[in-house]
């Protein structure tokens, strides 16, 4: 190696090398969700936990005689009665939101759209030769109402929430639902505009 390239690596290692440092770096993780937020979440997985204990729960003990069912309140039968419902339809109402027939509103809901039959996927042809404008309104209205039955369970178990607290609740499930939704499904925006999901 000659003189010149020598020195022209030494100096390359001293530019590349000299100047740094190793210095302790503190990297602290926020989370993007608020306090309410969080505690809507949390309520709402219990109820989910519920909704998957009471399905699992047998109705024979050990002997195989029939076992009486334990007592709930009403509440928590309707809350997983809907959170039943929701499950239960959740192929229809993944159809109509990518036929574009449906969308995830701000509130928590979904807002219904026309019926555009003409341009339907083969692979969604299915769903939509099986329903008419009125019964697909009607399994929106029935997700609808089992959504508001979970956000009232919602606040009913929430340590600081109370009626006045829906909106704030909607608002919340609204976020979850547009975050969950598709690309190229119909969300609302902050500002009331529908948009497709990129």
């Amino acid at each position: 190696m000659n003189r010149w390239s020598g020195r022209a690596l030494s100096l390359l290692c001293l530019i590349l090398f000299g100047g740094c440092t190793l210095a302790k770096v503190d990297v602290e993780v926020v989370s993007e969700r608020t306090a309410l937020e969080n505690q809507v979440l949390g309520t709402y997985n219990a109820i989910d936990r519920e909704m998957l204990l009471v399905a699992s729960v047998r109705g024979v003990d050990t002997q195989g005689r029939p076992r009486k069912a334990p007592e709930t309140s009403r509440g928590r039968q309707d809350a997983v009665a809907a959170m039943q419902l929701i499950n239960f339809l959740e192929d229809d109402i993944a159809a109509f939101k990518a036929l574009g027939w449906a969308g995830e509103n701000r509130d928590g809901l979904l807002t219904p759209f026309s019926m555009d039959k003409k341009r339907v996927p083969d692979s969604l042809a299915e769903v939509a030769n099986r329903f008419q404008a009125e019964e697909m309104r009607a399994v929106i209205d029935q997700v609808n109402g089992a959504r508001m039955a979970v956000m009232q369970r919602v606040i009913f178990l929430g340590e600081n929430l109370s009626e006045a607290d829906l909106p704030q609740v909607q608002k919340i499930f609204g976020k979850l639902n547009i975050e969950n939704a598709a690309p190229g499904e119909k969300v609302q925006s902050e500002e009331g505009s529908w948009v497709e999901k990129k």
